[in-house]
């Protein structure tokens, strides 16, 4: 009787579906303060693989992690060159772009993550750009966005970057830039196999102004008349001040 038991017990065990691979992760601050001798940061994004199952030999588990600032309005301008002189000669206007978003994976982009997956969760960073600025049939715009933003180094994609170790063990570094918008940035982190997304993770970093940066963003804000009195009084005294500075050393 003991062995029959012992026999069903494994025939249902067999038969439950086995519990999928979830991600236990963290980053290394969850708050950045932007402060006036702020320029840049980096964090540190971990995790591991949790699985009560030993993990498949093929296809390989994969990590991508993305970084995600807060989303701003902005106008996109092509340029032409009409009779030596280039002109803008049209234009589309994006109601939000991400002002800030970096990739990192441990594998070409391409390879570990199908294009299905990537329309369905928005991961790299044109599917990001089309999912928030909503301009489907403006594919110029798009990769002119793109390339300017990474030119400038707001948009990133570091393929390679994600260290995983021993099929679960996994962490990145992102730099984030000195000009960062004030802002929710989230952090997703994805597990694939064979191209496809077997769980998602999301984490939150407050990016916010901090002492006098912060006291100059609300006064700016909520009095700007107040704000731009005081901006010009603080350019005349400027102005006085190397005046006075040069009269005196040429005396």
């Amino acid at each position: 009787m003991t062995g029959v038991m012992r026999g069903l017990l494994l025939l249902l065990a067999l038969a439950l579906p086995l519990r999928a691979e979830e991600i236990v992760s963290g980053v290394s601050t969850s708050d950045i303060s932007i402060t006036t001798d702020f320029n840049g940061t980096a964090i540190l994004i971990y995790g591991a693989a949790m699985r009560e199952a030993p993990p498949p030999d093929w296809p390989l588990l994969q990590v991508i992690v993305t970084v995600e600032g807060p989303a701003t309005p902005l106008v996109i301008r092509k340029k032409q060159r009409v009779a030596g002189i280039w002109l803008n000669r049209g234009a589309v206007e994006i109601a939000s772009a991400p002002s800030f978003y970096a990739v990192a994976t441990t594998g070409e982009l391409e390879a570990i993550l199908s294009p299905e997956e990537d329309a369905k969760h928005h991961v790299s960073i044109p599917s990001t750009i089309r999912a928030i600025a909503g301009k489907e049939d403006e594919d110029t715009y798009v990769e002119a966005l793109q390339r300017i933003r990474e030119g400038t180094g707001q948009y990133r994609l570091a393929q390679n970057a994600v260290l995983l170790l021993r099929q679960s063990l996994f962490r990145t570094d992102v730099t984030l830039p000195a000009n960062l918008v004030e802002g929710d940035y989230r952090v997703r982190i994805f597990l694939t196999r064979g191209g496809k997304v077997v769980d998602l993770q999301e984490n939150v970093i407050d990016v916010r102004k901090a002492g006098l940066e912060r006291w100059l963003y609300n006064l700016a804000m909520q009095q700007p008349l107040i704000y731009g009195l005081l901006s010009l009084v603080i350019a005349m005294l400027a102005g006085w001040g190397a005046s006075e500075l040069f009269r005196r050393l040429r005396l």
